[in-house]
């Protein structure tokens, strides 16, 4: 079996998968492990495994009962894993596009968010919540959106954005193995992407230095950090030197790592797929200029997506999304202040 083509039950160093295998290598671990886990979404038994295949081969393994299929209502899906959360089992909840998070947003921020704070403890909520943005692959509108900022705005849920194959299957882990609600967002154009992936912990919370520089930070998550490290190493010769720092992990927030990171290099850019106003880049920029500010050569830049729906033509759609040529552009804009 290869390492894209089901589910694979070692938990062995597997040199290069990609994202979508390493994902489903972490649930059907998780399956084998505790029969506690659940999984429940729409369309996500076979033959099919979801619409992305992330599930494939699981509901084969594990029957109808662990792996089940929904009616198409994101509230029923929400609802009824807060409901199993509560009664003792970790369910893993699919809401098939971050878009239509709306439609759920009253259980997972209204129920699942504030039950355990609400009974003094006395009433965790071990949910899962996984979703996918299209961004990127010509879905249209309604079905391509960055809504983290929604998420982070709530206490008492963990919000989750891996950009690599290990860094996924070690955050999904480390949702699972957590008593309080947690939304892993996977963006859909990085489910192909490979990488290798090892059985490395990642922990909630901690951030990482995926290249270390010393003239400016760029901070970021999910499938831009590809983006900025590609730009840094096209930089390498003669440009600024980049130090790229991935979130994976924005709630809670490695606060440390991102001041450390921005006392050293003294300029940041926060970079995101969701638009600019109102994104979680501006907590951060925030964060950083009341901690920094009067160590700070330049002012705390914020990169990400025009203030616009994202357009279905590919074209305009790749000039609304916040790629190679923007981030450049960005990157040499912050680099010129300070001298």
């Amino acid at each position: 079996m290869t390492p894209d083509s089901g589910p694979a039950r070692s938990t062995a160093a597997a040199g290069e998968v990609s994202v979508r295998a390493a994902i489903t290598r972490a649930l059907d671990e998780a399956l084998a492990a505790d029969d506690r886990v659940v999984l429940l979404g729409e369309d996500i038994a076979d033959p099919g495994g979801g619409v992305f295949g992330v599930t494939k081969g699981l509901s084969t393994t594990y029957g109808p009962d662990r792996v089940r299929d929904t009616p198409i209502s994101e509230q029923v899906i929400v609802g009824a894993a807060v409901g199993a959360a509560l009664a003792g089992l970790r369910p893993v909840a699919e809401i098939m596009f971050m878009d239509f998070l709306g439609l759920c947003l009253d259980q997972l921020a209204n129920h699942a968010a504030k039950l355990r704070y609400m009974s003094g403890g006395r009433t965790p909520v071990p949910l899962v919540l996984r979703t996918a943005v299209g961004g990127g692959l010509q879905v249209g509108a309604q079905h391509s959106q960055m809504l983290e900022a929604w998420l982070t705005h709530v206490p008492g849920l963990k919000v989750v954005v891996p950009s690599t194959p290990t860094d996924a299957r070690g955050l999904l882990h480390a949702c699972l193995a957590d008593d309080d609600p947690c939304v892993f967002i996977e963006q859909v154009p990085l489910l192909s992407r490979r990488g290798l992936l090892d059985d490395a912990p990642v922990p909630l919370g901690r951030a990482e230095v995926k290249r270390r520089g010393t003239d400016l930070t760029v901070v970021t998550y999910g499938r831009q950090v590809h983006d900025v490290l590609a730009v840094a190493q096209s930089l390498a010769a003669d440009g600024p030197d980049v130090e790229v720092l991935d979130l994976r992990c924005l709630a809670p927030l490695d606060l440390e790592a991102v001041l450390a990171s921005v006392a050293k290099t003294r300029r940041c850019l926060i970079l995101h797929e969701a638009v600019v106003t109102g994104g979680f880049g501006a907590e951060l920029a925030a964060l950083i200029s009341e901690a920094l500010f009067g160590d700070l050569l330049a002012p705390v830049l914020r990169l990400g997506a025009v203030e616009a729906p994202l357009p279905y033509a590919q074209n305009l759609e790749r000039l609304a999304l916040p790629g190679r040529e923007r981030l450049l552009s960005a990157i040499s804009r912050l680099a010129s202040f300070g001298g």
